[in-house]
């Protein structure tokens, strides 16, 4: 399966949980043959009562429902509640449960959120269903509908259908029911649009397509990312960027954060980036979780983070959008949220304390020795 350009698909940007998740509900309470969600966290909670009651009212008006979770992020998921999903008619799969005889192999996650309704509707984001999300996570989905949701559904069957998901009872293979089901009927006024994916063992299709975009950015180069820890390639691709005058800027997560130590192993790259000419915000109001970009009348907006693990391990999936509206309406988002952030200035930032300095430094040699793990 390779990553195809199709036309005459519709994409709502929906910014903020009080966007999304009613727009998802929505969509879900309005399914009427088939629910398949794949995600990668999910922990017991009140979204997750709410969540759980959705899927299960689902089955019980006939509809199939699939819920595929990665095996590490659903560690939170209570055995009441899996048991709930269980008793309620759901088919639960778990990707990659961690295994003692295979220790490399666990390093491996599924990362991709996605929701799709009878095959005509898929939401895409960095949500997952952890209460967090609700109100103290500042997170972006986007909604789509066209012929590019038939190209989700494939993704979604290779994950299930693969060896590595397992699940209680007889397996059931989606692959040739997938066949039969109408292709989504395109639009006449729709956008251009792709999605596209990584697998895993340190080749990521999202990163080549990235760092293509980067070096043949014209205008603007913005983007979005809770997890900043960069390869080197990418690292001198935003640099080459900015100094052949590129507007490059980085909205990054700030005070407010899950895995402080991330935050100080990307950290050490500012300096660089900042004699480049990039510049560097850090959201201020919360732990901003979105992840997504604008190049020039390019957007990507899915999963994947611009760390080693989403860039070389993990199942990673993103929407890619060439529609100069939607770019323009992304690139309003950022600079809504570039108003509430600090942005990083280079002369204060050489001067900042040492005990930041240590943190960066040790935080960084961490990270440097757990990338290769692998």
């Amino acid at each position: 399966m390779q990553a195809t350009w199709k036309d005459g698909n519709r994409f709502e940007l929906l910014p903020e949980g009080k966007r999304f998740w009613p727009a998802m509900r929505e969509a879900i309470e309005g399914a009427r043959h088939h629910l398949w969600v794949e995600l990668y966290l999910m922990e017991s909670g009140t979204l997750a009562d709410r969540f759980i009651e959705l899927l299960v009212a689902a089955v019980s008006r006939g509809v199939e429902v699939r819920l595929m979770l990665d095996g590490v992020g659903s560690m939170g998921l209570s055995r009441s509640d899996r048991q709930r999903l269980r008793e309620g008619g759901v088919e639960l799969r778990f990707f990659n449960p961690l295994s003692v005889t295979r220790l490399g192999g666990n390093l491996m996650r599924d990362h991709r959120k996605l929701v799709i309704v009878d095959g005509d509707t898929a939401f895409t984001g960095g949500f997952g269903i952890v209460d967090e999300f609700i109100d103290a996570w500042y997170e972006v989905a986007v909604r789509i509908q066209g012929p590019v949701v038939g190209d989700w559904m494939r993704l979604f069957v290779h994950v299930w259908d693969s060896p590595l998901t397992r699940g209680e009872g007889a397996r059931t293979r989606l692959a040739p029911s997938l066949q039969a089901l109408p292709p989504p009927e395109p639009s006449a006024d729709g956008m251009r649009g792709r999605a596209i994916w990584g697998r895993g063992h340190r080749y990521q299709a999202i990163r080549v397509s990235l760092q293509s975009r980067i070096g043949t950015s014209r205008r603007r180069l913005w983007l979005c990312t809770p997890y900043f820890v960069p390869t080197l390639s990418l690292r001198r691709a935003l640099a080459r960027a900015a100094r052949r005058g590129i507007d490059v800027r980085l909205l990054l997560a700030g005070g407010h954060h899950d895995h402080p130590g991330v935050r100080y192993a990307g950290q050490r790259f500012y300096g660089r980036l900042l004699k480049a000419g990039v510049r560097i915000y850090e959201f201020q109001p919360n732990f901003i979780h979105a992840k997504f970009s604008v190049i020039d009348d390019w957007v990507s907006l899915g999963s994947c983070n611009f760390d080693h693990w989403s860039l070389q391990w993990n199942l990673e999936a993103n929407q890619e959008i060439d529609n100069a509206a939607f770019a323009t309406e992304v690139a309003k988002l950022f600079e809504r949220n570039f108003a509430t952030s600090r942005r990083i200035d280079a002369a204060s930032w050489a001067q900042r304390p040492w005990w930041q300095r240590v943190k960066e430094w040790l935080f960084g040699t961490l990270n440097a020795w757990v990338t290769r793990l692998k």
